[in-house]
């Protein structure tokens, strides 16, 4: 996944709204209508947010008749959140070696005596 592909999928996500629509659809294949249902915000705000999960490849649109399907796309979500995985065991590998160099370089309770 390209770095800008992952900007647009974290700023997508940046918004509490959008990530409750992404948590809804979580559940399943869901209506705009259903997917607003109990969000305080008016059908033209809804479909904005919609839009940018959509470009940022987060969720798919089908439409049925009059009716505006959306689900989630999962290879999207796979691909953010292998990224953080490989940011969590870097970041944990480096704490450990940390760790390990100031174990080895701390004075002995003797050593600190001493001073």
């Amino acid at each position: 996944m390209s770095y800008a592909t992952l900007d647009s999928v974290f700023s997508a996500l940046g918004d509490p709204t959008r990530r409750q629509i992404v948590e809804r659809l979580a559940r399943g294949r869901q209506s705009i209508t259903e997917v607003a249902a109990g969000i305080p915000m008016s059908q033209p705000a809804i479909s904005k947010h919609v839009k940018v999960l959509e470009e940022s490849g987060l969720i798919r649109r089908r439409i049925e008749g009059r009716v505006h399907q959306l689900e989630l796309t999962p290879k999207t979500m796979d691909a953010a959140a292998s990224w953080i995985e490989t940011q969590r065991k870097f970041w944990n590998a480096a704490l450990d070696r940390l760790a390990a160099y100031l174990s080895e370089t701390a004075p002995t309770a003797k050593e600190r005596k001493k001073k």
